[in-house]
């Protein structure tokens, strides 16, 4: 009889401690995230994932994060993520706008896994959506740019015909048309988010038609390479600051801050609060960041641009306001009208001005 109770008294404790166990390796939330591009590209993919380091930084042993980078937007995507899901992760991050159709697929198979769709519009009851208002950025970039031109000819590598890209050529132009009424964009699409030998063919084409401003809407650092080796080419850091060009060619920058997002997300995954939800934030919150406008850019020109940024940021001034029209001629918002966000995130077309058209 005291054999069999040391017996039940032993497996009793043997039980408590496999639970304790469970229950403390339970306690590490397991965040995935899946790039589109090389997490050393210095743009795109480089600040996701400076905002998953964050998340390591500030959590600290109390989650695991795991990614996979240069993952194809289509079926490789949806390998990926489910074998992150397989692996037990609590809450996968998918930063590309192609991952939209492979998140929601993978997430009909994990109902208890948690999905955030970077630059996306389809949600479920486990998927949210989050993007940054990357057209505020433009607008500073595009007084810059109009101010700064010699030749009246900017160029735009655009990636590809998505709402995302063709909102940034519009805000652009509109604002670089402001200051400048003889301002022309060229644009030319690379489809492709990153690949540096397109993107630097794409850059050191538009500078022989005549550019001598580069905007880019692709993710490596190619084009700050051969506006460089051009000369007397200013050029702007896209999704990361691309410091190491300034002062000359890169005479500011776009810079996407997700880590407080997604600190933010985890953090709800890990108290239970996690719903699903559509972000979309610009300036004011913090997640678009205008990089430091270098001394290149004239003394004025540079408080013009600060002005408009501050005005983005406290909201009293929209990018899209009329009166403006469509690049068919027709009416689009009237005086002091502003685009709301419906149109914004499902812009098909071109404003008035712009030359070329949107490839199908």
């Amino acid at each position: 009889m005291k054999l069999m109770k040391l017996l039940a008294t032993a497996a009793m404790a043997l039980g408590l401690a496999t639970t304790a166990m469970a229950e403390g390796h339970g306690e590490k939330t397991k965040v995935g995230f899946v790039y589109v591009g090389p997490v050393g590209d210095g743009g795109w993919t480089y600040e996701h994932n400076q905002g998953r380091l964050a998340v390591e930084e500030h959590f600290g042993d109390k989650v695991e994060t795991v990614f996979v980078e240069s993952v194809p937007e289509g079926p490789d995507a949806e390998r990926v993520m489910t074998q992150m899901a397989l692996e037990g992760a609590d809450l996968i991050f998918t930063t590309s706008f192609g991952y939209m159709d492979p998140t929601i697929n993978v997430a009909a198979k994990f109902p208890e896994v948690k999905f955030e769709h970077a630059t996306g519009y389809k949600t479920a009851p486990n998927v949210s959506t989050y993007s940054a208002r990357f057209y505020e950025g433009r607008a500073v970039q595009g007084h810059i740019a109009g101010h700064m031109t010699k030749s009246n000819i900017v160029g735009y590598i655009g990636s590809y015909p998505i709402p995302e890209v063709i909102r940034g050529i519009n805000s652009a132009y509109i604002h670089a048309k402001k200051v400048n009424p003889d301002v022309e964009f060229k644009i030319i699409w690379a489809f492709t988010w990153f690949d540096p030998a397109k993107e630097a063919d794409a850059a050191k084409t538009l500078i022989e038609q005549g550019a001598d401003v580069i905007l880019q809407h692709t993710d490596s650092t190619a084009p700050q390479a051969a506006a460089q080796a051009a000369g007397n080419v200013i050029t702007f850091g896209q999704a990361s600051d691309m410091a190491e060009y300034a002062p000359m060619p890169r005479v500011s920058s776009i810079i996407d801050n997700w880590a407080p997002y997604y600190i933010t997300r985890t953090q709800a995954v890990m108290d239970g609060t996690w719903e699903t939800k559509m972000t979309w934030d610009g300036i004011g919150p913090g997640m678009v960041g205008i990089g430091e406008i270098t001394n290149a850019v004239p003394a004025d020109v540079k408080e013009e641009a600060l002005a408009l940024k501050a005005a983005l940021a406290d909201g009293s001034y929209h990018p899209f306001t009329g009166p403006l029209k469509k690049q068919d001629g027709s009416d689009w918002l009237a005086e002091g009208e502003t685009a709301d966000d419906g149109t914004l995130a499902g812009m098909n077309f071109l404003v008035e001005g712009i030359e070329g058209t949107i490839p199908e």
